[in-house]
């Protein structure tokens, strides 16, 4: 039997998906399809990210917050949010949450968060900030 040994795309794919081809304030580009808004990877799947229910949390931080009022992907191991360029406050009640579901918590500037997500993505959801 012959051993093949596994080679990472270039681009590094996430959770058998999400090829991050490019990230620039305000925009990013997964799998061929360029977002301008916040995104949400659940399990391999990308949606908008939905800060409606967090927005009345938004003048007490000067920006909306993540709050655990949003649909937060918490079926896997670890989640990485990315913070844009470190503006995104993250509720206490988001790190209280996954400490309860024993989920690792990664908060890093989205950049940084993308190359996490390249380098160890097994078992990793993210919310991802493309602004500020």
């Amino acid at each position: 039997m012959k051993t093949v040994k596994a080679v990472k795309p270039i681009h590094g794919t996430f959770a058998g998906c999400c090829r991050f081809e490019g990230f620039s304030f305000g925009s990013i580009r997964i799998d061929g399809v360029t977002y301008e808004h916040d995104v949400v990877i659940d399990r391999g799947q990308v949606r908008k990210r939905k800060k409606k229910p967090s927005k009345k949390f938004r003048e007490a931080f000067g920006h909306t917050p993540l709050s655990a009022e949003e649909k937060i992907p918490w079926k896997c191991r670890r989640l990485v949010i990315g913070t844009g360029t470190g503006a995104l406050p993250v509720m206490d009640e988001v790190k209280k949450e996954a400490k309860r579901r024993h989920v690792q918590l990664l908060m890093l500037p989205t950049a940084k968060a993308i190359e996490e997500l390249r380098a160890n993505p097994e078992d990793t959801n993210a919310i991802l900030h493309v602004t500020c």
